[in-house]
């Protein structure tokens, strides 16, 4: 039996679905038609799908060794034949750098983002339902952390721990990590006297079961949007860290330690530094359009009125 796309359509935007499942498909695709009409959000969407692409099959797409040396070819400009973006002070291709460096920087951001996130959500949506002196002490070590600049702390945590690819994961997720909690404790705040929390109270969910249950997905959109917003953020220290030589270690290509070679080189050729910069710039303003577009969809209380 062939269904039609009219039907497939109708039932994902059933108002009345059937089943979980259905339920859910139906709102990511509302959400997905929503996303649809804001063209910037879209442009984002589709920068960051390439990038998804460069990072899956980017050392395949690179024409050179991005760490193969040529002393011969060094600092040659954007255009030379076999070298479209040019190459570095070590006669380094810097297109082939930069398809294999993508992996690395992104790989970074990628998993801050699926551990501040979800630890931000747990430790303010426990905190809000639980209150007195739980409540306390979470928020306390939290506005420790948010006393110390996020760069700084960051720089402190990985001199201690070391330079590398793990520790510079490992110390931005550990100063990242505030701001959702403080999102999801305020969240939480505005819900857990809720007629429908009640409710759950009365029919014998354990606090686990309500903060899991019916809190936390009350907060998810929140937490998207903020961490959406955040990617630029992450990218820049993430990028920093490698600028400083603290993220991932030569040979191995990354956006930041590009630029902080090219910067020794600048004035004279511009584009070593320039091109791994402008990529960098590239991803932040795609993850803030796409932010953008995700706070007008989940946050309807900012739509302007049509």
């Amino acid at each position: 039996m062939t269904v039609s796309p009219a039907s497939w359509r109708a039932w994902l935007l059933s108002e009345a679905p059937a089943s979980r499942l259905q339920a859910r498909l139906g709102r990511a695709t509302r959400l997905g038609l929503a996303l649809g009409h804001h063209p910037l959000a879209v442009a984002g969407v589709g920068v960051l799908a390439v990038l998804l692409v460069v990072v899956a099959i980017g050392p395949w797409l690179a024409p050179q060794d991005p760490a193969a040396q040529n002393l011969d070819a060094r600092l040659l400009p954007p255009g030379t034949p076999g070298f479209f973006l040019g190459t570095d002070e070590l006669g380094r291709d810097i297109l082939s750098r930069l398809l294999c460096g993508a992996r690395p920087t992104l790989g970074i951001v990628a998993l801050v983002a699926v551990s501040v996130a979800p630890l931000g959500l747990v430790v303010g949506s426990v905190a809000g339902t639980v209150g007195g002196w739980i409540d306390a002490v979470l928020m306390r070590v939290t506005d420790i952390f948010l006393a110390f600049p996020r760069l700084i702390l960051a720089l402190a945590l990985v001199g201690a721990l070391g330079p590398g690819l793990e520790n510079a994961v490992l110390a931005i997720a550990l100063t990242s990590w505030p701001p959702y909690a403080r999102l999801a404790r305020a969240e939480t705040l505005a819900v857990r006297r809720s007629d429908f929390i009640a409710a759950a109270r009365l029919y014998g969910a354990s606090t686990p079961r309500l903060v899991v249950r019916h809190v936390m997905p009350l907060c998810l959109g929140s937490v998207i949007v903020r961490l959406t917003l955040d990617m630029a953020g992450i990218i820049l220290t993430a990028a920093g860290l490698g600028f400083l030589g603290l993220g991932a270690q030569p040979p191995s290509p990354e956006w930041g330690a590009m630029v902080s070679s090219g910067r020794k080189v600048l004035l004279d050729h511009w584009w070593v530094a320039t091109m791994p910069g402008v990529a960098i710039c590239v991803v932040a303003l795609a993850f803030n359009l796409l932010g953008d577009g995700l706070r007008d969809v989940l946050d309807p209380k900012d739509t302007p009125t049509r």
